[in-house]
């Protein structure tokens, strides 16, 4: 079996080499602007299709909690295009149940075949308050989710249909509990070193998709610069997840200055035009990452699509894969 097989009985199931080729070793993450209005599904599915076309093997989305549902919109995604497989980076644990989410994705395999990677993530404390929940301690709420996805429930007994499950995981606990209980892991906005590591905690079986946001501008300075305000949104003053992942790496965000650490901004946010980002992809498959996710950290969605769709050429064409 090279890919996800549809049958009438028995459980489906994946081989990782299958999943793998079907992904290949870029994709490209559709925008999703902070406190900005949804984006109409049209506008959503001429994007995909700019993505795909583009030379994309593999297109990424991601959600909250409420305002819309990753799952009905990895169906419409998958819809508007032709091969491209469509991954969530990350569906939140705190918008649905367990069983419900492994629901939604059987259906999406029986529906699309190979074409379907589910992502999931523990989230943030303030998304599990927002559906009257506590949020407790991220290793146990990975745990008991990824262990109840297949649970019976009264009445909708669970489907034996198998699909690629991922965790979101940017520590090394994460990466064990990825490498426990799910197929394989996606850390997000860390340096290669980590991507190595993870690859040794998780083995060689295991997907490892690795998120990469990026700043494109032809002029070196823009693109910096876009890279360090974005930088300095995330990280923060070292309060953030993503900043005491780093710091947890013995990675410095300052330097002797105050100012954010050149080698932070180089490794976490790389910036630049077509061979920048393209080092920057080919350091982390190196380091062992089987797939790159590419965010573009341009703006508004429009010119997020505009940019990936612009690369896309540069970074799949035949001699540079």
């Amino acid at each position: 079996m090279d890919d996800f097989e549809i049958a009438a009985a028995g459980p489906v199931g994946p081989t990782w080499d299958g999943v793998r080729a079907a992904m290949g070793r870029v994709g490209a993450f559709l925008p999703n602007i902070p406190f900005a209005a949804p984006v109409p599904a049209e506008q959503q599915r001429d994007a995909a299709r700019r993505i795909e076309a583009a030379g994309y093997s593999t297109l990424w989305i991601n959600e909250g909690v409420g305002g819309k549902d990753i799952l009905v919109q990895a169906a419409l995604l998958m819809s508007a295009t032709d091969r491209a497989v469509l991954g969530t980076a990350v569906a939140s644990m705190w918008a649905r149940s367990p069983q419900t989410a492994h629901g939604g994705a059987t259906q999406l395999v029986e529906a699309f075949g190979n074409r379907f990677v589910l992502g999931l993530g523990v989230g943030y404390p303030f998304q599990a308050a927002a559906v009257g929940r506590e949020f407790g301690k991220p290793r146990t709420v990975a745990t008991d989710y990824l262990d109840r996805m297949t649970e019976p429930v009264p009445i909708s007994p669970a489907t034996e249909v198998r699909y690629p499950r991922l965790l979101a995981a940017n520590g090394p606990a994460m990466l064990e509990i990825a490498g426990a209980l799910a197929d394989g892991a996606l850390p997000t906005l860390l340096p290669p070193a980590f991507t190595r590591r993870a690859r040794e905690i998780l083995g060689p079986e295991k997907l490892l998709v690795v998120g990469l946001s990026i700043s494109v501008a032809d002029d070196p300075r823009v693109a910096r610069e876009k890279a360090s305000s974005f930088a300095e949104q995330v990280l923060g003053q070292g309060d953030s997840p993503y900043a005491r992942a780093l710091t947890r790496e013995g990675v410095a965000l300052l330097d002797a200055n105050g100012d954010l650490d050149e080698r932070v901004l180089a490794e976490v946010v790389p910036h630049g035009g077509p061979d920048e980002i393209l080092y920057a992809i080919e350091t982390h498959l190196a380091a062992g990452a089987d797939h790159v996710r590419l965010a573009s950290v341009g703006g508004d969605f429009a010119t997020g699509i505009t940019e990936l769709e612009a690369l896309g050429p540069e970074l799949t064409k035949p001699q540079r894969a």
